[in-house]
């Protein structure tokens, strides 16, 4: 039982918590509103009105500034609250989404019927919208000049409650001005209500209000319309993002990228931009295969417009480059990295440089080429002391990777001044870091500390990063991931009620964001069912195992070791309740498979027919031999 708990202890340890190289929360996303790329990817030849129900018209990059700066302002009161990304996520490299989005109108600026400056005038029209009389709804005009309102008070950032009820009210002009007919000045009101709504930090109102949105355009009426379909669905992958629903954001934005490559093309530059966002989200979800796909086809646009390196193809490829180590294709890995890296230098993008240099390092260690790695984090660590200061969290985590990087070259010492080196900054923040920046770095330094056995410091840094993200909607899934980790050091240190419970609270978050199919669930499960086994709660226990089994099988397949683990552990649960002929089931397939992928030899196997042979023993029975043929047993091809 130990030595499984070792297993699942490092098996959690690398999808919570990384190695550095891993952490896109941390290095490669940003925490700007997908709606930058929204209104950024729109055909430049699309002049004709958003909607041409009214007189009125708000140029697309009015809109995608007012929708970009309260969606903003949500995720950074949500990190103030909870003290990523989701998540907040430092950029791989946006810089060209501006000049992108003074290239792309989807509005013609028809006339804009202005409110009166006076705040006699103001007072007036807000008083009109707190007693609206019906007659009111019939003038079409009234909806936008409404709407004009709640963006001015957006932009000056007063009163968003008022900016509600404006909007709202705007909302039911232009509802009676489409009667029935498919509104795209509706929809972009549903977007700015949505968008006050999650500046709110009302995150559920938002969602039905996009997906109203969504269903209001009608692609085969035009472009417009298929751009207003995509916005939607961008902006509702969003607003699930914050709320930590990965699995149900990633779904919005597949939508919304099918839209776009309809209507723009397959090779649309635009298009690769969504490809990488979507990848983004894919990688934070730890899906890398579907990463990987849509990273690539990010790179073969750039292909196939044949664009010389840019900065977009850099930051495609510092994905990839993060993606492949991931999966263990560290050479791959590198080239990618240093490609970016160049690009970068190039433009003079000296920091992003320094945060790649960072991830070079960690394929560097990962191939164990320590010097290489140091040389890398160094020249990193210099950048970041000059252009963010001594105690930024950048040269923090520059900090963590070296103590990471000590570590395994067993030389304590240092790793433990790097790691206090960290925790000077991390414990004393310069003003104006996010917190949730802090708590990661705590996370990361506590898995160090944990990797050196000095279990009860690990936990102490887990907690202060519990009360940091303190139960935020938005870091749902980040908890889960701390509370598991806590479970893993609890069980280990002989604690099964606390064990149990950070299991427990972690599986019920990741529950309630969505997250029931991912490979992390499963192990999550297994860990907590191998706490009730300890506590004697058999019943849960094969419940646990049983759920973990039906995730991992479908995530890993029935042939990885961790399913095989799980397999393993629920045997012995059903022997410990009785129920021997399903444990021989079970124990029969696990040494079959360990014998033809590890050989008879392997002392797992040896392990696991041994406890074969006890159970058969006890029923009388006999192991039921997979035949083999000849061939296979003299296993001639070699020979040939």
């Amino acid at each position: 039982m130990p030595a499984m708990v070792k297993n699942e202890a490092k098996s959690i340890n690398e999808f919570e918590n990384p190695s550095f190289s891993k952490k896109i929360l941390n290095q490669t996303n940003s925490p700007q509103s997908v709606c930058e790329m929204h209104f950024s990817r729109r055909s430049p030849s699309t002049s004709r009105s958003f909607g041409s129900e009214s007189d009125w018209s708000i140029t697309d990059s009015e809109f995608y500034h007012i929708h970009k700066e309260e969606m903003e302002r949500g995720i950074k009161r949500d990190s103030r609250a909870k003290g990523k990304t989701p998540n907040v996520k430092p950029p791989i490299e946006r810089k060209s989404d501006n000049n992108l989005l003074r290239k792309q109108n989807t509005t013609v600026a028809t006339r804009v019927i202005k409110p009166k400056s006076s705040s006699i005038g103001r007072s007036r029209s807000q008083s009109q919208v707190e007693n609206p009389k019906e007659s009111m709804l019939d003038n079409a005009e009234l909806g936008p000049f409404l709407l004009k309102q709640a963006r001015d008070l957006i932009s000056l950032g007063e009163n968003p409650q008022t900016a509600l009820e404006l909007s709202i009210q705007a909302m039911k002009v232009f509802e009676k001005s489409a009667n029935g007919k498919p509104s795209l000045d509706l929809v972009m009101c549903l977007h700015v209500i949505a968008a006050i709504y999650c500046s709110l930090g009302h995150y559920n109102e938002a969602i039905p209000i996009l997906e109203r949105s969504i269903e209001i355009p009608v692609v085969g009426e035009g472009q417009q319309h298929a751009i207003a379909k995509f916005a939607s669905h961008m902006q509702l992958g969003d607003t699930y993002a914050m709320l930590g629903q990965l699995e149900n954001s990633i779904m919005c934005y597949t939508k919304g990228l099918e839209v776009q490559r309809k209507v723009l093309g397959v090779t649309d530059p635009r298009v690769g931009e969504t490809c990488r966002y979507v990848a983004e989200a894919n990688f934070q979800a730890m899906r890398f295969d579907e990463a990987e796909r849509l990273c690539q086809m990010a790179l073969d646009i750039h292909g196939a417009n044949g664009s010389p390196s840019s900065l977009e193809e850099a930051a495609d490829r510092r994905l990839m480059g993060l993606i492949c180590e991931t999966n263990g294709n560290h050479e791959a890995a590198l080239e990618n990295l240093v490609l970016a890296s160049i690009a970068m230098v190039s433009d003079g993008q000296e920091v992003e440089v320094a945060s790649v240099d960072c991830s070079i390092g960690d394929t560097f260690l990962s191939l164990a080429r320590y010097d290489e790695a140091i040389l890398a984090y160094k020249k990193a660590l210099a950048v970041f002391k000059t252009h963010k200061g001594e105690n930024h969290p950048a040269v923090g985590s520059v900090f963590v990777r070296l103590a990471e990087l000590y570590s395994r070259t067993w030389k304590t010492r240092e790793s433990k001044s790097y790691c206090e080196n960290a925790l000077k900054i991390y414990e004393n923040p310069m003003s104006g870091v996010p917190s949730d920046q802090i708590a990661s770095g705590l996370v990361n330094v506590a898995a160090i500390y944990e990797s050196m056995n000095e279990l009860e410091q690990a936990l102490k840094l887990l907690h202060k990063a519990l009360e940091i993200h303190s139960d935020a909607p938005g870091q749902q899934n980040t908890i889960a991931g701390i509370e598991a980790q806590m479970g893993v050091i609890y069980y280990v240190l002989g604690n099964q009620t606390e064990s149990y419970n950070a299991f427990k609270n972690a599986v019920s978050k990741l529950r309630a964001t969505g997250e029931k199919k991912s490979a992390f669930f499963g192990i999550v499960l297994n860990q907590m069912g191998l706490s009730c086994v300890q506590l004697c709660e058999l019943n849960e226990a094969a419940k646990l195992f049983e759920e973990a089994k039906v995730v991992l099988e479908k995530e890993y397949g029935p042939y990885h070791p961790e399913t095989l683990g799980v397999y393993s552990n629920l045997a012995g649960t059903y022997d410990a309740m009785g129920r021997v002929d399903d444990a021989i089931d079970l124990m029969e397939y696990i040494v079959v498979v360990r014998e033809e992928k590890l050989g008879t030899a392997h002392f797992d196997v040896v392990d696991e027919k041994r406890r074969l042979d006890e159970l058969l023993k006890e029923t009388g029975r006999v192991r039921n031999r997979k035949t083999m043929s000849l061939e296979n047993l003299l296993d001639v091809n070699t020979y040939l």
